[in-house]
């Protein structure tokens, strides 16, 4: 019988084993001293690098739709804690130093979460959504991604109308799982987020135009099988583009992806 780990001998075991990640992070945090971005501007920035819009309410499979609408509250909670953020030469972004931890006791409502491959539910489920968007916005911009965390190469759900390539989502567990960035440039950058009733929506602005634009494409995407498992295979890659020439400045993959498949495929 496979031995079981502290966390998994029942919900107090778990309970301490995140505790004690969570005061281990704020130890790092101390002992690194990190530069956390934590000013707001109410006036926006004047150049809009990139803008994307994530469809709040997605049916995923049989999940409960209940889940979705509880997602919609937390993310609307969650919002107002990043918009207007400014990220200043030489700080960090951290998600989870801005949003904090996503309690009841606040509003929170039990959302969808992932664990080990399966879909669970749990308060303030959904913050994933939002550091997906970020991360997508921050890939169209030269800012420095020091902290990604992915679903561990799985694929939970077909995919119902995908506008970004598969393999760019995140996955964020407070606050020892966090979603951060460097701004390494000379200008200043903001985000702006907010949700409507249809969408959760986001701009990252600058000070100024970048002399670069990025494009993010999808190569080599296919199914395969091996030992009677399904995998989803294929790479996301990431293309700079001189603005003044139009030359490629480089090409990078930025996920090489090969995922289980939670799903049916063979009608795909």
């Amino acid at each position: 019988m496979e031995r079981k780990l502290f966390c998994e001998l029942g919900p107090w075991a778990y309970r301490i084993s995140v505790e004690k990640m969570c005061l281990l992070r704020r130890w790092r945090n101390a002992k690194e001293h990190v530069r956390f971005a934590k000013n707001r501007r109410e006036e926006k920035l004047p150049v809009v690098i990139y803008r994307h819009n994530s469809l709040i309410r997605r049916r995923l499979g049989n999940v409960d739709m209940r889940l979705q609408e509880n997602k919609a509250v937390n993310l609307s909670l969650a919002a107002p804690k990043i918009i207007g953020i400014v990220i200043h030469p030489g700080e960090t972004f951290s998600f989870w130093e801005l949003v904090g931890r996503t309690s009841a006791k606040k509003g929170y409502q039990e959302g969808l979460t992932i664990a080990k491959g399966r879909t669970k539910s749990g308060i303030g489920g959904g913050m994933c959504q939002m550091t997906n968007l970020i991360h997508w916005m921050l890939l169209h911009s030269p800012l420095t991604i020091t902290e990604h965390h992915h679903h561990d190469q799985m694929d939970l759900f077909p995919d119902f109308g995908r506008q970004i390539p598969f393999g760019t989502g995140t996955s964020i567990v407070y606050n020892y799982l966090d979603y951060r960035f460097l701004n390494a440039t000379e200008q200043d950058f903001q985000l702006i987020l907010w949700t409507d009733d249809t969408y959760l929506r986001g701009e990252l602005r600058s000070t100024k135009p970048l002399p670069m634009k990025y494009h993010i494409h999808a190569e080599n995407e296919r199914f395969v099988e091996e030992n009677g498992v399904v995998y989803r295979e294929g790479q996301a890659m990431r293309r700079c583009v001189d603005v003044a020439t139009g030359n490629t400045v480089f090409t990078q993959c930025i996920r090489d992806n090969h995922a289980q498949v939670y799903y049916d495929t063979s009608h795909l």
